[in-house]
């Protein structure tokens, strides 16, 4: 059974990234990857905040201007506008609706929609750190939890493969607490997704532990949110080789019986391959894959971490 057949996971993405021509000039900054890989999966919520706000197309450039953590959106050319209101007001409001989501896409170097990237000019020139626009900010704030990634930074494939592994596994908590939450369903999702934890450390792997075994004593409702948060904030930096390779030893001991000599050499000897940068995570995890297929046990076949996104992606070639 295909997990991501006819998955469309709700996420937020900058219009301008679809193709739509919202931007200042006029323009877009269409995304090839956005709208013709992910868009099989992903069921793109677009956004402009600037024309959202009532600003024509094509209109004055904006930049945040003055106190780094404070600052107005005003026009660029140093003129009256000023739409730093109409933008906070407009990005409460779509961030205390983004609990719908289950990841966002921003563009880079947006005033409102940059994520890391987005300038602010001072009286001395522009400050030497960059922050998330004003939009940007308001939607994380307000969903600390929810998978977000800045559109140029999807090209590094160590950022890319993480952040779409981050909202499959995002979205699949959220349909299960839709449907209701009890503790076994807590139990069940935990342990299909012992593996793609530990990939991310150790601790994070104790700690999730230690929370799903008070699932049955108490509130569901705050170890469920607590598992969240937990699992969402833990999983924000990327898996290193280390925490891959660790994964893929504890895989193999479950085909020590069925797998020896000469093709346990070869399994061991790609792991080690890839925990030394040789070659991609893929390697391994066909090789370590089809005997996994024939010999283990269904725990070891449903856990995420094997396929956490869809292989017709392609995202651990790059690893």
């Amino acid at each position: 059974m295909d997990a991501f057949k006819d998955l469309q996971v709700p996420v937020g993405i900058s219009a301008c990234l679809m193709g739509q021509e919202v931007r200042y000039n006029g323009g877009h900054k269409r995304s090839v990857f956005c709208m013709q890989e992910l868009a099989t999966y992903f069921d793109f919520k677009t956004v402009c905040p600037e024309v959202a706000i009532g600003m024509s197309i094509p209109r004055p450039a904006i930049r945040m201007q003055g106190d780094f953590n404070d600052p107005r959106i005003v026009g660029s050319d140093g003129g009256d506008l000023d739409v730093t209101d109409a933008l906070k007001d407009y990005s409460a409001k779509e961030a205390a609706m983004a609990h719908t989501l289950s990841g966002f896409i921003f563009m880079k170097n947006s005033p409102s929609c940059g994520l890391y990237s987005s300038k602010v000019y001072t009286e001395k020139g522009v400050h030497p750190k960059k922050r998330a626009g004003v939009f940007a900010s308001a939607i994380v704030a307000a969903n600390p939890n929810l998978p977000v990634e800045e559109e140029g930074r999807l090209n590094d494939p160590v950022l890319r493969e993480s952040f779409i592994a981050r909202v499959f596994v995002y979205h699949e908590l959220r349909m299960l607490a839709q449907k209701g939450k009890t503790a076994a369903k807590l139990v069940a999702l935990h342990s299909r997704l012992k593996y793609f934890v530990m990939s991310y450390g150790q601790s994070l792997y104790k700690t999730l532990g230690q929370l799903v075994a008070r699932a049955g004593v108490g509130s569901i409702d705050e170890v469920w949110a607590e598992y969240e948060t937990t699992l969402m904030q833990g999983t924000q930096k990327p898996p290193n080789h280390r925490g891959h390779s660790n994964v893929l030893y504890h895989l193999l001991g479950y085909v020590n019986d069925e797998v020896k000599g000469p093709l346990r050499q070869e399994l061991v000897e790609a792991i080690e391959e890839y925990r030394k940068h040789q070659v991609p995570l893929a390697v391994p995890m066909k090789l370590l894959g089809h005997y996994l297929d024939h010999y283990a046990s269904d725990y070891i076949k449903q856990q995420v971490y094997l396929r956490p996104h869809p292989r017709e992606l392609g995202l651990r070639n790059a690893l």
